[in-house]
């Protein structure tokens, strides 16, 4: 956003309304949003922590609305690994996420075990541990300095390193085909300002459920449907379906629904047993989608697995 003089744009005016919806009174704050969230679930749930069996790590960055001045971005950085043969597994993120004049960066720190359910099954039990930081500035929508009755006194204050802690748990269960899950990844539900402050905005608990499938098709093609559902207090039901197809578990090539807000396709390429790299792009199917300024949604993955003893690697894992 321009910081002096200020006049108002079609997309400057969005991303203040988007910050004014952030500082409305009692507003829930969401997480990250990610459209290849089956490359990513250990930033949804902690029990997948270490459940790939050696050492991942997976970098991802989001564009939301481009063209749209403030609009969301989203980087996000993982690794996990499992700790030995105690069942244990460990996994450590960074995820930054930007709206306008608002920066909240997370570090999270998750600890799974892991239990055999049958010979092909299992059942881990994961806890993260978060540290929030959060930013506003707010001289950046102080700008109309031309106002006879000058700068909004309001907004003079901007808020830096804001510090929160939180806490969350989830369960996750996974065969070589099936998985699903269910997680809250903050369950504390902060309060970033106090009482003297310009508003309130708490950070209210999300449930996640996860599920998905692998079936082959045939010698070089395997299918995966999955889902995701997305609760939060105070905000619309998201509901996420994906279809994912894998050709000689290489190249993937997918379609994805959210429900009443957006259709996306994904594709991805399996460099090596080891390295994958995803690309997704988003269209809205709400009136925001239809807005001349706005194109779209990108993301994109990197994740690599530290596979010690290939050999017992039969193909590339889908989830």
């Amino acid at each position: 956003m321009d910081t002096n003089q200020y006049i108002p744009k079609p997309n400057t005016i969005w991303a203040l309304l988007l910050f004014m919806l952030l500082i409305s009174p009692a507003v829930a704050q969401q997480d990250a949003q990610y459209t290849q969230y089956m490359y990513n679930t250990v930033s949804v749930n902690p029990g997948y922590a270490g459940s790939r069996g050696h050492m991942s790590i997976a970098a991802l960055y989001r564009a939301q609305w481009v063209g749209l001045d403030g609009a969301p971005k989203t980087q996000t950085l993982n690794l996990h690994t499992p700790m030995g043969y105690g069942g244990a597994g460990l996994g450590v993120s960074i995820v930054n996420d930007e709206i306008g004049p608002t920066s909240e960066t997370y570090f999270d720190l998750d600890i799974s075990y892991t239990i055999k359910a049958s010979d092909d099954a299992r059942i881990s039990f994961g806890i993260k541990g978060s540290a929030h930081l959060l930013d506003i500035r707010f001289s950046e929508l102080n700008q109309n300095l031309a106002n006879p009755g000058g700068p909004d006194p309001t907004l003079q204050q901007d808020i830096q390193n804001r510090f929160s802690p939180n806490i969350g748990a989830g369960v996750y269960y996974h065969t070589q085909r099936f998985y699903a899950g269910f997680s809250v990844p903050r369950i504390l539900e902060t309060s970033h300002f106090d009482e003297s402050s310009l508003s309130t905005a708490t950070e209210q608990m999300t449930f996640y459920l996860i599920s998905g499938y692998v079936m082959d098709m045939s010698a070089f093609w395997k299918f995966k449907p999955a889902i995701l559902s997305k609760v939060t207090k105070g905000a619309p039901l998201q509901l996420d379906l994906s279809a994912n197809f894998m050709y000689n578990d290489k190249f993937i090539i997918g379609a994805a629904y959210r429900w009443d807000a957006a259709f996306s396709g994904m594709a991805g390429f399996q460099i090596s047993p080891s390295f994958l790299i995803g690309l997704a792009y988003d269209r809205e199917i709400t009136e925001l989608g239809n807005a001349a300024f706005n194109d779209g949604s990108f993301e994109v993955i990197l994740r690599y697995d530290f596979i010690r003893v290939q050999g017992n690697l039969k193909s590339p894992r889908f989830f």
